[in-house]
């Protein structure tokens, strides 16, 4: 089992195959856009496949893929399936934008991926546009009706986002009247590469929760899963469920079992903090499992407490914002 420093159990890894992404949402990348990693600075997929077996046998039982959009990787079904026969690994899930998302479906199904995290900002076509600079929501749409279809276990996310998608809370908590989706409304995290656009955070959870109480005033809280980063919520006579993330609140650290690796390789025991082990550069160097294994070990026994420090200890050093494409977000 693997544990850190304040003795949270870590058994989830969100795995980010790559920074590309065919949208380009405002809150993810600043406008001009980011400088895509070359191919050579990427893991392989030999790689990520070793890092995945060693930290299973640490005591990972979830891997979550994410990107960038991951599905814009080339070969990535192939490392999907690879990863689907890994032993000891319990659960495989995908966060995705959807759009190339949809002819997919079946056979992520067929590798016994269950559960699938869409990004759904709004369901305006104009106001998708709007925050992607893409005209894709019909594809999302495509996909979150396939997902369905296939009895797949469903979450929307969705970035709140003051002057830019309030109009979508309503509309889309209703969805979960007929489908047995659960909506999950996002603080939004300062991580567009850039401060352009962030000052202080005003649609908070509180705020989020109040909103959507005045137009459903029956909603109830309902119990949250093991170490979910979601506050869960239930309309009686809805199909779904409700889920408020306070991310940049972090009212969640104290039973975070999460930590990340970015598609450089670079290991971040929280998403606020600025990498603290690159296991890819060690690996490229020689090293052994058993010595990536004791380096894994000393990055966990020298995690911070919470968010708020991870981000005061990045802020003393460079004091930067990265992109969340480049971060896996």
């Amino acid at each position: 089992m693997l544990s850190d420093n304040h003795g949270r159990v870590i058994n989830y890894l969100r795995l980010a195959v790559t920074d590309r992404c065919n949208l380009r949402c405002f809150y993810c990348m600043p406008e001009e856009g980011i400088d895509w990693l070359s191919r050579t600075e990427l893991m392989t997929f030999e790689e990520l496949m070793r890092i995945c077996s060693l930290v299973v046998k640490m005591g990972i039982e979830k891997i979550r893929i994410t990107g960038g959009e991951p599905f814009v990787r080339k070969d990535i079904m192939p490392f999907l399936a690879d990863l689907s026969k890994l032993n000891g690994l319990k659960q495989i899930t995908i966060t995705t934008n959807g759009v190339l998302t949809a002819p997919l479906v079946p056979d992520l199904k067929k590798l016994g991926i269950h559960s699938i995290n869409l990004s759904l900002d709004t369901l305006d076509r104009n106001r998708f546009f709007a925050i992607t600079h893409r005209d894709e929501l019909p594809a999302v749409m495509d996909t979150m009706e396939q997902l369905l279809q296939h009895g797949m276990d469903v979450k929307l996310n969705a970035v709140v986002m003051e002057g830019k998608n309030i109009a979508d809370i309503i509309p889309l908590v209703s969805l979960t009247k007929d489908l047995p989706v659960s909506v999950r409304f996002i603080e939004e995290m300062p991580f567009n590469g850039g401060d352009k656009h962030y000052t202080a955070l005003y649609w908070d959870h509180v705020k989020i929760l109040e909103t959507i109480k005045n137009h459903f005033p029956a909603i109830e809280k309902i119990p949250d899963p093991a170490y979910s980063t979601s506050y869960n919520y239930h309309i009686p006579g809805h199909k779904g469920s409700v889920g408020i993330i306070a991310a940049y609140t972090r009212s969640f650290c104290g039973t975070c079992n999460r930590i990340r690796i970015t598609p450089l390789g670079m290991l971040k025991t929280c998403l606020y903090d600025d990498g603290v082990l690159n296991i890819k550069d060690l690996a490229r160097k020689g090293m052994s499992d058993a010595e990536l294994e004791k380096a894994l070990v000393n990055a966990m026994n020298h995690r911070a407490k919470d968010g708020w420090e991870a981000e005061h200890n990045r802020a003393a050093k460079n004091g930067a914002h990265e992109s969340m494409a480049a971060i896996g977000g």
